[in-house]
């Protein structure tokens, strides 16, 4: 099959590899998928470019945790039904060799959800990180109806999911934080209530100006190192910060304005989450897709042969949504 390949981590044009690699074959409870798409999201660049970790995990590391296709092979234990169903696939390339930048994966079956018909191909493969961390931010922890809900980068590949999750989940105001009109009209277009431009505005002031001095109740952060003393002004009392990243390793909050309003703090990892966390996800995912109720922002459908292109994209933040690779 042909892959995208790294075997040294380094800049995207020069460890990026395309080349030829074994077909997988699905062993017991596992099935095979011939990806149509594959996604690209900020941990596969971070991992590729040795941020997180200079030192290889493997040897050679096919990239990209999501993924679309249709499932061509099943192993033992799995019902023969599933062939050529059409999934999306989470942590495709987390803790292991092989990811989604290739013709072919293998993975537990589970792992493999079935796509609802009239969603695009493409969005598919935008479901395992962004729209999983969208929605986890929106329904852990008792979830957002009835409760004001600021996102921060309501325009970004998580972001725009998060802001129609909150929307959809009952919040009763969502407030979203933007850096261009562009990206200002993208958000609303999504159900953010009130957008502000984090360039050219007050932050505090609109949000106390749209909650009327009460503050927000969550907020999903995107970037706790750079808004985490922001964010202690602008929660209510009893409020919670969603932590998915951060743009720093370490980071400061002021205690008095955390405890005195009862904060939380809440930080955690889309590839982590407990069986049940991910099966409330996935099926209130389903769902909502099966409603129709999901925009799906693809800012550039790209060859796998233009991996390093995207790469580079994500990394000088130039993509308005979500980058997917087409597989030949």
């Amino acid at each position: 099959m042909q892959a995208a390949y790294y075997e040294r981590t380094g800049p995207a044009a020069e460890v990026l590899q395309l080349g030829e690699c074994q077909d997988p074959q699905p062993g017991p409870g596992e099935v095979r998928v011939r990806l149509r798409w594959s996604g690209v999201n900020p941990a596969d660049v971070k991992a590729r470019a040795g941020l997180r970790s200079s030192v290889m995990a493997f040897p050679r590391i096919v990239p990209h945790s999501d993924g679309m296709g249709l499932i061509d092979a099943v192993g033992e234990g799995v019902p023969a039904e599933r062939l050529g169903e059409r999934v999306w696939v989470w942590n495709g390339a987390w803790g292991r060799a092989f990811g989604t930048a290739a013709q072919y994966i293998a993975l537990p079956a589970t792992q493999a959800v079935p796509l609802p018909a009239g969603v695009p191909d493409e969005a598919g493969a935008c479901f395992g990180i962004p729209a999983l961390t969208a929605l986890h931010a929106c329904l852990a922890h008792g979830g957002v109806a009835g409760r004001s809900v600021l996102v921060h980068g309501g325009a970004g590949a998580v972001g725009h999911y998060a802001v129609q999750f909150a929307r959809a989940l009952g919040a009763c105001q969502v407030l979203a934080t933007v850096s261009s009109p562009a990206k200002a009209a993208l958000a609303e277009a999504a159900g953010a209530d009130v957008l502000i431009d984090y360039r050219r505005e007050d932050v505090a002031q609109r949000v106390r100006q749209a909650t009327r001095g009460a503050g927000v109740d969550r907020i999903v952060e995107v970037d706790v190192a750079a808004n985490g003393k922001l964010d202690a002004e602008l929660l209510g009392p009893g409020g919670e910060v969603m932590v998915y990243g951060s743009g720093a390793p370490q980071f400061e909050l002021p205690f008095y304005p955390m405890i005195l309003k009862n904060a939380t703090l809440r930080c955690f990892i889309v590839f982590n989450l407990t069986p049940t966390a991910r099966r409330l996800a996935v099926d209130t995912l389903t769902g909502l897709l099966c409603r129709g109720l999901l925009r799906h922002q693809v800012a550039e459908r790209l060859p796998l042969s233009e991996i390093a292109r995207a790469h580079e994209l994500i990394e000088r933040g130039e993509a308005l949504g979500n980058v997917v690779l087409a597989m030949a």
